[in-house]
């Protein structure tokens, strides 16, 4: 009874509105979902003030060159922030940086930055340390947002992957923040990690990117925990499928993909499969990739409160009501039954 109680008091704080659904072949998507006292009447969260003097501010970001990171910088742009723009292919004078630094803004500095390279970051560090107006007052935020992804289930997936996502997705986010803390610890700023819902759920056929994911929250709590006396702020975003908007999975890459998997498979696992198996694979990414939000600007949003409230979130869920309930209901209930729902 006791127990009964405690569960239906804060259950009976929601209000809930009808859920229309629609099958995407992984169950019932709720298209509407619930509203929760936290929200405001809009749907969103109520924020708390923003900071002061944005305009003398500047903000790392990597992975610009395409994706979130592209729209980031100018969005945070926008908003008055210096914006260092951490290009990957610079160098290579690729769309991305020309489009950045073709804006003509001393707000808007492109920087050749490689995630994966120490030497490369140190460079980094030392050109923003001779470019900020005022060094001594440190970095205000650095976004960790470059990664990259792919898919195969564990059998089809080769060490050399696994190694090369995790350089990328969690040693790359690692490497960066490591060498740009002293900056941000001057400032007592923020560091905002870009994970996934897939750094809090597993998923069939995405192992080498889960857990890299996985890694990024487990290394932003315990870095935020250390930098609570300093006074900085660490939050984790992970979004939802955004597939759809970022690009990073096309229908000639995903193929791509596949077929340098089955290349490099042994034979034995090639025979025990079989073909016909790893096309059901690839038309299931398709589906997934084609399911994904067009619109990438919950994210975009999300981090920008991040960088700009006077009271962050740790973590922040961009994400539609179907893979929110996902999240909540895979961490959340037994195995056996999350499961059962979801994977089986």
């Amino acid at each position: 009874m006791m127990l009964a109680t405690r569960i239906s008091r804060p259950l009976s704080l929601f209000s809930v509105k009808t859920l229309n659904s629609r099958d995407i072949g992984n169950g019932l998507r709720p298209v509407q979902g619930f509203c929760f006292p936290f929200l405001t009447p809009s749907g969103r969260r109520s924020y708390a003030s923003e900071i002061d003097q944005i305009g003398s501010k500047a903000v790392l970001i990597t992975g610009c060159d395409s994706g979130f990171g592209f729209s980031l910088a100018k969005h945070l742009h926008s908003k008055g922030f210096i914006v260092y723009a951490g290009c990957l292919f610079k160098d290579q004078g690729a769309a991305g940086s020309q489009e950045l630094d073709n804006m003509k803004s001393e707000r808007m500095r492109t920087i050749q930055l490689n995630v994966c390279d120490s030497q490369e970051i140190e460079r980094a560090v030392e050109h923003m340390g001779a470019s900020l107006k005022d060094p001594q007052k440190g970095l205000w935020g650095l976004v960790n947002n470059a990664g990259i992804s792919t898919f195969g289930e564990v059998e089809f997936t080769s060490m050399e992957t696994y190694k090369e996502v995790a350089e990328v997705n969690l040693w790359g986010t690692i490497r960066t923040t490591k060498a740009f803390l002293p900056l941000i610890r001057r400032a007592k700023g923020r560091v905002v990690n870009i994970s996934s819902m897939m750094g809090r759920m597993g998923s069939p056929a995405r192992s080498s990117y889960c857990i890299t994911k996985f890694g990024v929250e487990a290394f932003s709590d315990c870095l935020r925990y250390e930098m609570q006396p300093q006074e900085v702020k660490i939050c984790v975003v992970e979004p939802g499928n955004f597939i759809g908007a970022t690009n990073l999975y096309t229908p000639e890459r995903i193929k791509a993909i596949a077929e340098k998997m089955w290349k490099e498979l042994p034979e034995t696992v090639r025979k025990d499969y079989g073909r016909k198996y790893l096309d059901e694979q690839i038309t299931k990414m398709e589906s997934y990739c084609n399911s994904g939000s067009p619109d990438t600007s919950p994210v975009i949003n999300s981090i920008t409160h991040a960088l700009t409230s006077s009271s962050p979130y740790a973590r922040y869920h961009p994400m539609d009501y179907y893979w929110w309930l996902r999240v909540q209901i895979m961490t959340h209930l037994p195995a056996a039954v999350a499961d059962r729902i979801y994977i089986y």
